[in-house]
């Protein structure tokens, strides 16, 4: 249950970057709401995974995964392109959240 609560709070925290970046320094009320909304329930689900799994576990996979689908939401919705420097260390950033996964005896499997 914690691994669900988790991917959750990393899509709400997606949401809530992207409503952010849509609310223009808060001058659209419409985005900011949102915002709030869904960081708040990305920490609050953030808090409950904290009883199960480690938090330097949870924090690198939240940060990690965050940092990976804001990459592609800024490419495909805003039209933000990356240079290779960057997309390798999105990909490295992955590739330590996948380590992390198949081969951390410190996360309950």
């Amino acid at each position: 249950m914690s691994w669900l609560l988790l991917l959750v709070a990393v899509v709400a925290e997606v949401v809530a970057t992207t409503a952010l970046k849509q609310s223009q320094g808060f001058t659209r009320w419409r985005p900011v709401v949102v915002m709030m909304a869904c960081y708040s329930l990305a920490l609050y689900l953030l808090s409950l995974t904290l009883d199960t799994i480690p938090v330097g576990v949870v924090y690198a996979i939240w940060s990690g995964a965050g940092v990976a689908l804001i990459t592609l939401v800024g490419r495909y919705h805003f039209g933000q392109r990356l240079d290779r420097p960057a997309l390798l260390g999105v990909g490295m950033i992955l590739l330590g959240v996948v380590v992390l996964q198949l081969s951390s005896p410190a996360l309950p499997h």
